[in-house]
C-alpha cells in the first residue's frame, strides 16, 4: 500500500472542495418544493364549508395566498394547523 503525503494547505483545499461536493448532492436530493392546495382541494381535505374556511382565515388560523380570487394553500401550513390543533385523548382504554 502506498501512503500519499499532503502539506497542510493541500488537505484543506480537498476538505474544502469535498465539503462544497456534499452540500452540491444535498441540494439535489432534497429540493423544497412546496405543495400547494387549491380551495377545493383544501376544503375536501378538511372535510369544510367554504365558509369555515373563510372564517379561519379572516381570524388568522391558517395561512394563504391569494392570486386574484384564487385562495391557496400551502400543505405544510395545513399540516401545522391540524397539529397545532391536535387535542390529545383524555383517557385510554
Amino acid at each position: 500500500m502506498e501512503a500519499i503525503i499532503f502539506t497542510k494547505d493541500q488537505f484543506t483545499e480537498l476538505m474544502s472542495k469535498l465539503d462544497t461536493i456534499q452540500s452540491q448532492i444535498n441540494a439535489k436530493a432534497n429540493p423544497k418544493q412546496e405543495t400547494y392546495l387549491g380551495s377545493v382541494e383544501f376544503l375536501k381535505l378538511l372535510d369544510v364549508s367554504k365558509r369555515t374556511a373563510q372564517t379561519w382565515r379572516d381570524e388568522g388560523k391558517i395561512s394563504f395566498s391569494q392570486v386574484g380570487s384564487k385562495i391557496y394553500y400551502k400543505l405544510s401550513d395545513v399540516e401545522k394547523f391540524m397539529q397545532e390543533n391536535y387535542n390529545k385523548a383524555f383517557k385510554s382504554r
